[in-house]
């Protein structure tokens, strides 16, 4: 079964490549070094709306028991490390998982 962790972030327009910069270089490799079994994918989502930008990261894991290995006995908590605090204007406190029931693919 894969679970889905799905969170969202939002910026102003003018820190939203700071806070992608930020996403792409630190805080997903900080996620990968952990080596974190059955962490599959990550994916990162951007829409420009008015005033300011959204962020959602989707983050595939093999099992609810991987999630917990990353985020600990309180898994629904985020991860927002103080690098990207500090350029978000908010963001999801506690993330959502998904279980993946099917994929196609055309």
């Amino acid at each position: 079964m894969t679970i889905k962790r799905v969170w969202h972030g939002w910026t102003t327009k003018e820190n939203a490549d700071k806070y992608q910069s930020i996403l792409q270089n630190e805080v997903i490799p900080g996620i990968e070094a952990k080596k974190i079994s059955g962490l599959n994918k990550f994916e990162i989502l951007r829409i420009e709306l008015e005033g300011e930008v959204e962020f959602v990261t989707i983050i595939a894991f093999e099992s609810l028991k991987d999630v917990i290995a990353f985020q600990g006995e309180d898994y629904q908590k985020s991860y927002v490390p103080d690098a990207a605090q500090k350029v978000l204007k908010r963001w999801d406190l506690e993330t959502q998982h998904y279980e993946l029931i099917e994929t196609r693919t055309y």
